[in-house]
């Protein structure tokens, strides 16, 4: 009861001081009410979580570092299909096309510290030695170093890092300070989005319509708008919500819901492609062309599909540190949508076998999109959730189990890579107007009277939609996947188990006040399942890379902790290349006495975790590396 009145005093003083900071005066300065300073808000014991593992200083820093987008766009060149000078000449045409948009501001450094263009080696805060330990003498500064090199006079550049020269960094600039027009007390004129919709905003995308929550009266087609965000509030049930209603009249006065809380919030300027009614009333498109940001990154959205993609880069070396090897059978346990699974194929040279697996049908289409795209037949793809990936002894010994399913009409899938239909001639499909009707309605009487089963008016009504329609979701691509029950123990040389997380290392990030102690924990009990998943899968010999993008060490070190206190035979394996900084040492004890056991002094060093804060500006992001040993029979 004293730690349950502990938190609610903790709650009510974090709100108290957020709302007297934003608050201010009526009259506060234009310039400070129209920039953009946000403030990344986290559950009270979730801060106090971090800071233990980061130290305070520290943990403000990766909070304002997740607030901002990296200064740089990482594409990963597709090496089967073009070379990166190629590339490099096909993208800077690009941008001399967008020169009108962009300008010289890729040439340009800012002052923002963290996730500008000008990196820099300032010294951290000496961390506690019981919770973590800080990199080697000069490490720091030998990889600040190589990746400031990495950076030319031009806006494009080669990643200089050793194997890693078929990636290239796309510079950006930002923070921009913008002036919206705020003169005589008077309000700009002012859209407003949601924060979902502004995130994607400052990874330089437009305002589309579904992410406006409200606008100013009077807005027309071509006006120049200030775009604000309408990030969460707590509610009255005591969760959270946006507070604006979807088509609020906006007056830019202290009158209007959210006023204050939109202080430091602005992330652009932008004209409005349509009108305040036209934007609420339609249910897609372009509400607000973004003329003006505050972060400037060139959208290479759709720019040489098949060619290149954009890929963040600890993404890219936990591929790397795959280390796959032509010929090799691989499994990538939750793949979608691609990213990593094309990567790997790619340093196959498209020779061997990988079983790309997610539990979502349609992701499973997009990773076969993305696999056609870039021109890999090594990849085969299966709708299968990895905490089911070993099938059970009952279920056979075939090591591939591309399991057939047939449904009423007698369709089967024959192949996951190339999707083929069958369809048998007892049962004729046209889809041509009442054809189709008359054609089923034929053949469900003649099967009826063939095999004296009863089949009733609503599934012949069922079978005629679905007729019509095609088959549910797949009648987007015209595409189907195969279903697998798993996968035999020991059956793969690697897996990769890219675990669903709480993503708090994703950038940039506007508030991530929903996750609590218990939903970290519930993160990391469902990546251990997963995991025991994978180390049956691997044979003797084998390598498992465990890797997350988020800042949690309960799912990241103390994951490790788990696997080499569990699976004796599992050790840790260096990585190649080493980018990242080492992990963190120590444990923490929670409030009902359980604790979470972190890293060991020597392995720090054999895992990667990159810093948000750090001079490399990527996401947050962790990778382990296991080498499988004689399993125990």
């Amino acid at each position: 009861m004293k730690k349950a009145g502990d938190l609610l005093r903790a709650t009510r003083s974090s709100s108290f001081f957020f709302s007297d900071r934003k608050l201010g005066s009526v009259m506060e300065d234009a310039s400070q009410r129209y920039s953009y300073e946000p403030f990344l808000r986290w559950n009270p014991l979730v801060e106090q979580y971090f800071c233990k593992a980061y130290g305070p200083r520290n943990f403000a820093r990766i909070s304002k570092a997740l607030t901002r987008p990296s200064c740089y766009s990482c594409i990963r060149v597709n090496s089967l299909k073009s070379s990166t000078d190629a590339v490099i000449e096909k993208l800077l045409a690009i941008l001399k096309e967008k020169e009108v948009e962009y300008g010289n501001d890729f040439n340009e450094d800012s002052d923002m510290g963290t996730g500008n263009c000008s990196f820099s080696t300032e010294s951290k805060e000496p961390q506690n030695l019981d919770v973590c330990c800080t990199p080697a003498s000069g490490a720091v500064e030998d990889v600040t170093n190589m990746f400031n090199g990495s950076f030319g006079s031009g806006p494009i550049s080669k990643c200089q890092f050793p194997g890693l020269d078929y990636v290239l960094f796309v510079k950006g600039s930002g923070p921009h300070t913008i002036d919206y027009g705020f003169a005589d007390g008077k309000p700009p004129k002012e859209v407003i989005v949601s924060r979902k919709c502004a995130e994607a905003v400052l990874r330089g995308a437009q305002v589309y319509v579904p992410g406006v929550m409200a606008c100013s009266a009077h807005v027309e087609r071509g006006d120049l708008v200030a775009v604000s965000v309408a990030v969460e509030q707590p509610s009255v049930d005591g969760g959270w919500a946006k507070g604006i209603t979807r088509g609020t009249i906006m007056q830019g006065l202290s009158t209007d819901p959210y006023y204050s809380e939109r202080r430091g919030l602005y992330i652009g300027q932008g004209k409005t492609m349509l009108s305040r009614s036209g934007i609420f009333r339609v249910s897609e498109g372009v509400a607000v062309d973004m003329c003006n940001r505050v972060f400037k990154l060139p959208s290479l959205h759709d720019v040489l599909d098949g060619e290149i993609f954009l890929q963040n880069l600890p993404s890219i070396v936990a591929a790397h540190a795959l280390d796959p090897k032509k010929g090799e059978r691989i499994l990538d346990m939750c793949a979608a949508p691609g990213g990593k699974t094309t990567a790997i194929a790619i340093l196959m040279r498209d020779e061997g076998e990988i079983i790309a697996a997610d539990r979502s049908h349609n992701k499973v289409l997009d990773i076969q999109k993305l696999a056609a795209e870039m021109g890999l037949s090594c990849i085969r793809t299966y709708k299968l959730d990895a905490l089911k990936a070993v099938r059970r002894r009952s279920e056979g010994d075939d090591t591939t189990n591309l399991a057939c399913s047939k449904d009423n009409y007698d369709v089967t899938v024959q192949s996951s890579d190339s999707v083929k239909l069958h369809v048998e001639k007892k049962a004729p499909i046209t889809l041509e107007g009442l054809n189709a009707d008359e054609t089923l309605k034929k053949n469900v009487s003649n099967e009826k009277a063939n095999e004296r089963t009863y089949i009733s008016k609503a599934d012949i009504r069922k079978n005629l939609r679905r007729m019509r329609n095609g088959p549910g979701r797949n009648q987007c691509t015209g595409g189907r996947v195969a279903n697998s029950k798993g996968f035999p123990p020991n059956s793969f040389d690697r897996v990769l188990l890219d675990a669903p997380c709480s993503a708090l290392g994703l950038r940039p990030r506007l508030f991530a006040a929903e996750e609590t102690i218990e939903s970290l924990r519930n993160h990391a009990k469902y990546q251990r399942r997963m995991f025991d998943q994978a180390v049956q899968l691997v044979r003797p010999g084998g390598v498992i890379v465990y890797s997350t993008c988020t800042i949690n060490p309960g799912e990241n070190e103390a994951l490790v902790r788990y696997a080499l206190d569990t699976y004796k035979f599992l050790s840790l394996a260096t990585q190649h290349p080493r980018i990242g900084g080492p992990g963190l040492l120590g444990h923490f004890e929670y409030p009902d006495g359980y604790v979470e056991e972190w890293l060991r002094p020597g392995e720090e060093e054999l895992v990667q975790r990159f810093d948000p804060s750090s001079p490399l500006d990527t996401i947050g992001f962790f990778i382990a590396k296991f080498s499988v040993g004689l399993k125990e029979t």
